[in-house]
């Protein structure tokens, strides 16, 4: 808990737009056949984006492919599956790189690893 209350202060993508649409959209709400689910969150400014992803099933998935509204490299800032919070620790070795290939209706995706029933998230990396 103490790591998520830290993540959602250092975040404004997690907490400043929080009563407007604009704040939070799916990227995908559909993959019911993998039972993954993926959204993200951002500034009214769009200088701060969250993206979480939930595998929802005991599988290991590795190369899923998630949309991303920017390019460049996602640092992974939550895996609910690390070893510090008693997980296997798989996951995506600190981010993933975009690559200009559009999915989910966004100009960018990268293939990420999600862990069997957990919670991942990502930012752009800054500066």
């Amino acid at each position: 808990v103490e790591d998520l209350n830290k993540l959602y202060l250092a975040e404004p993508a997690l907490w400043e737009n929080d009563y407007d649409f604009d704040g939070f959209f799916w990227v995908d709400c559909s993959d019911h056949e993998s039972s993954v689910l993926s959204f993200l969150r951002q500034n009214k400014e769009q200088t701060s984006r969250v993206l979480v992803i939930l595998n929802l099933t005991p599988v290991l998935r590795t190369r899923y492919r998630v949309g991303l509204p920017q390019g460049g490299y996602w640092r992974e800032v939550l895996n609910s599956d690390s070893e510090i919070y008693g997980g296997s620790n798989q996951g995506n070795l600190g981010g993933v790189t975009t690559q200009e290939l559009q999915a989910h209706n966004q100009p960018f995706s990268a293939e990420f690893t999600l862990p069997p029933l957990s919670v991942i998230a990502f930012a752009p990396q800054r500066g």
